[in-house]
């Protein structure tokens, strides 16, 4: 059996204060057997919630291993505290080990997290309570009770403000400030952006570009190129922030932003191989076959040179849960400042519960649903590749409708925005005839040559704006789409 915690000593002043010294201890132990639970907790807690000095320096220290990725547990976190005089007192860095012995103290690690949370709320309320008391009853200087009651008031909403961190009330003055803000910025902007740059300006304009907490749905047909639409937008938005951060513009007023790639289906090398080709104009056939001269391998080092630090972030692990990029996001949240998320693709993820009940359209509604959690949570947009049923290869009009959404009608309704990207030509070219003499094939070379480069995205939902269609160039070689110079567009009317 585990020894028992032994209290640390402190004024019997401040033992009046409300505390749970065993529960903080249980919190440091759990995390410290289990690291994964960090992520939950450091949204709540901060090293100043811990009514014990040396639990809040300890959290610290977890806190910051965990960041650098690092294992924290007794044996990593002893080196920091051996000469602590806190710990010598407690009887050194074994107390570390004692912390752990109640592995119990994993099932209800966030409960103690909150109520650690609460109960320091609770004491910076007691606190200002003594102020307000100590201030009314001292008449040795002027008396003025209205300056006291502001005084007052401002402690209460430091202490408010302090326990609110999670929360999302918001009065209709500061939404309305936030509102204008957005069209401030669109105003400002060239392109009409209220939101972060998608790099495509046909698409900004439909749609003042992607917004934060907004879950945006990218599908499409295998084929189509939804993998190299979305890196396109990642690097066009990453490229943006560098360049604003070049020319130090506000945090605010900016439309690039930092990214995330969760890359479910593609490793880290290939996308990077798509974006070398994109900026270099090799094909990335070549890249990956070596077929390629000196002077294309100095145009790849020139291109990998300008991107060596393009704020973009890859995570490549397979097989994630919902639960689990969530917590990775989270991290790299804090770590990178990421301001846009991109997920190649929705059904990759896994969902929570267990799979073994085939009920997958379930699954997809959770994993839609956790998608859009985390953007408002983060205040970042999520743009999520989605597959689309075969329902489209049995229609002669191979356009994609949103009721081709695959498994699960939820995807459609927890999404802020829906876009289809289409291409013609890749159905076109299946439809080649055998026979360069048939009397069909000079039609077909008229519909290829018509569909030859171009392509279609097509919003074909959007809470902020109308639907419609914006028309794109297409270069297969190197993966990139761009604005076509005749940079047209067709709206609906709503």
């Amino acid at each position: 059996m585990a020894e028992p915690l032994r209290l640390i000593p402190a004024a019997d002043a401040a033992r009046e204060l409300p505390h749970n010294v065993e529960a903080e201890a249980a919190l440091l132990g759990a995390l410290m057997i289990d690291n994964r639970l960090v992520a939950d907790v450091q949204m709540v807690l901060k090293q100043q919630h811990f009514f014990e000095d040396i639990h809040g320096r300890i959290f610290d220290a977890i806190l910051k291993m965990s960041d650098k990725n690092m294992v924290a547990n007794p044996v990593t976190l002893r080196p920091i505290f051996d000469a602590d005089e806190a710990m010598k007192e407690l009887g050194g860095p074994g107390y570390l080990a004692k912390l752990t012995g109640n592995g119990a103290a994993l099932i209800g690690a966030k409960d103690f997290a909150q109520q650690i949370y609460d109960l320091a709320l609770l004491r910076e309320l007691v606190s200002v309570g003594r102020e307000m008391v100590e201030g009314a009853l001292d008449t040795s200087e002027s008396i003025d009770p209205k300056g006291q009651i502001e005084a007052a008031e401002m402690s209460l909403y430091k202490v408010a403000e302090a326990g609110g961190e999670t929360g999302g009330t918001k009065t209709f003055a500061q939404a309305n400030k936030l509102a204008l803000d957005m069209a401030e910025k669109a105003m400002n902007s060239s392109g009409g952006l209220s939101g972060i740059t998608t790099g495509l300006e046909g698409l900004n304009r439909m749609t003042g570009g992607m917004h934060k907490s907004d879950l945006v749905i990218l599908a499409g047909r295998p084929g189509m190129g939804k993998t190299a639409l979305a890196t396109n937008i990642a690097f066009n938005t990453a490229r943006r922030w560098m360049r604003e951060e070049d020319e130090g513009l506000e945090d605010k007023k900016r439309a690039g932003a930092r990214v995330a790639i969760f890359s479910l289906e593609m490793s880290a090398d290939q996308l990077a191989t798509r974006i070398l080709a994109e900026n270099s104009g090799i094909s990335s056939e070549d890249l990956r076959k070596g077929k390629i001269s000196t002077t294309d391998f100095r145009r790849l080092a020139t291109a990998a040179s300008d991107l060596h630090s393009l704020p973009l972030f890859i995570d490549d692990t397979p097989g994630l849960t919902i639960a689990a990029l969530r917590t990775r996001a989270r991290r790299m949240k804090r770590q990178h400042k990421i301001g846009f998320i991109v997920v190649d693709y929705l059904q990759l993820l896994q969902g929570s519960g267990n799979s073994r009940d085939g009920n997958r359209v379930q699954e997809i509604s959770e994993i839609s649903r956790g998608l859009k959690q985390l953007a408002k949570e983060l205040e970042v947009p999520v743009l999520a590749l989605s597959q689309l049923s075969r329902a489209v290869e049995q229609r002669e009009d191979k356009k994609p409708q949103l009721s081709d959404l695959r498994e699960s009608g939820s995807i459609e309704q927890d999404a802020d925005m829906v876009l289809f990207v289409y291409r013609e030509e890749y159905y076109v070219a299946q439809q080649e005839p055998r026979d360069a003499d048939d009397p069909k094939y000079q039609e077909w070379f008229e519909r290829a040559q018509k569909a030859h480069g171009l392509a279609e995205v097509q919003i074909a939902k959007q809470r902020h704006g109308a639907t419609g269609r914006v028309r794109l160039k297409f270069e297969s070689n190197i993966t990139r789409f761009s604005d076509l110079a005749d940079d047209q567009y067709y709206g609906d009317q709503h």
